[in-house]
């Protein structure tokens, strides 16, 4: 069932959004439906959370989770009043579960997948990852969302967001059309077009939802903390392609953002 409720963001948050390419929304769910889905999700993961000799591992990928407490923080009516706003209306689908999750322990060891990097968002029937592709008008992708389900501080392997770098990777995409380019190519100079760009960390308590545009690049890194860190990031799939021809004008910011990055003459 659809949820209508009153606008989530204001005009600077959406204004924030198109310039740097995310918006983190505080006390998106609750701590007490976050700690329901640590419960869930250290099951998963076959370590003890009072046994610290279990946690070998830098990073344990789990799959999706569709119990009641995934659904309700995926769907609560602030996350689905900023989708409206950042998506448009009626084009996007709610989800009914959450996507992977990377479940990153303390360790010494380097995790060995923080290399920069977007989601790209359709190929997936090549059975090589790096084959799978991106275009410049987001097929398959509205929103990246990182969803923390514990507390995230500074230390506690934080995603690394390059503020703004949604505006470098539209330019990239552009040239390449409907076809768009795979995530080899679009990583074969290290996404070098953005390595200037400003850095922040995806950090919040556990019920904090950073929603990002799909061009943005991002990054894992070493938990250097006490306490392992749960986070999803699962798409927001588009009902309605994005599009960068609208007879009608009616762009939603994800578009908006792209239309003014390809717009820009480039430097």
């Amino acid at each position: 069932m659809r949820i209508h409720t009153k606008p989530a963001l204001s005009a600077d948050q959406i204004a924030s959004f198109l310039r740097d390419g995310f918006v983190r929304i505080d006390e998106a769910f609750t701590t007490k439906t976050a700690a329901q889905a640590r419960a869930i999700l250290w099951k998963a993961t076959g370590c003890d959370p009072d046994n610290r000799s279990t946690w070998t591992r830098p990073v344990v990928r789990l799959g999706q989770f569709s119990q009641a407490p995934f659904k309700e923080a995926a769907n609560m009516p602030k996350l689905h009043a900023a989708f409206d706003q950042l998506v448009g209306r009626d084009r996007w689908y709610a989800r009914g579960s959450l996507g992977t999750f990377p479940v990153r322990f303390p360790s010494e060891d380097t995790p060995g997948d923080d290399g920069w990097h977007i989601d790209v968002s359709f190929g997936y029937e090549n059975s090589d990852f790096m084959e799978w592709r991106a275009n410049v008008s987001s097929k398959g992708r509205a929103l990246l969302m990182l969803f923390l389900f514990s507390d995230v501080g500074a230390d506690d392997a934080p995603t690394r967001i390059r503020v703004g770098s949604h505006i470098d990777v539209a330019k990239q995409l552009e040239p390449a059309g409907e076809a768009g380019l795979t995530l080899r190519e679009l990583a074969a100079d290290g996404f070098a077009s953005s390595a200037n760009r400003r850095e922040e960390l995806a950090v919040g308590k556990a019920g904090t939802v950073y929603l990002c545009h799909p061009f943005l690049v991002h990054a894992a890194q070493q938990h250097r903390g006490t306490e392992p860190r749960f986070m999803a990031q699962p798409a927001l799939l588009p009902r309605v392609p994005i599009s960068l021809r609208r007879a009608d004008g009616d762009y939603s910011p994800v578009e908006q953002a792209i239309l003014e990055a390809i717009s820009r003459p480039r430097t």
